[in-house]
């Protein structure tokens, strides 16, 4: 079974989703920019989400995390408890 890791950064805005993407884009730490901006608990990891499956997370979160490019800060993602960016560490098959 597919197995994937992740880490995320939750707001409540579009806009200040692709605020934070640009900024890791421009040179920001992902996991510096969870810890101060990530409305999520796991944001104080960095936004790690650990390793999970399919069906383990929201369906827009799969769509992306077993699909898109690894070490790429994909967003934002529409769920329904904001606007995310993920970064998908590590996938296997």
């Amino acid at each position: 079974m597919a197995k994937a890791s992740a880490r995320h950064i939750l707001v409540d805005s579009q806009a200040k989703c692709e605020e934070l993407k640009n900024e890791i884009e421009a040179g920001a730490d992902f996991a510096d920019v969870a810890k101060k901006h990530s409305t999520c608990p796991s944001g104080r990891q960095g936004g790690d989400l650990g390793e999970f499956g399919p069906g383990q997370m929201v369906k827009e979160f799969d769509e992306v995390v077993f699909s898109g490019a690894l070490n790429t800060v994909h967003g934002p993602v529409q769920t329904q408890f904001g606007y995310h960016l993920l970064e998908i560490t590590s996938r296997t098959d």
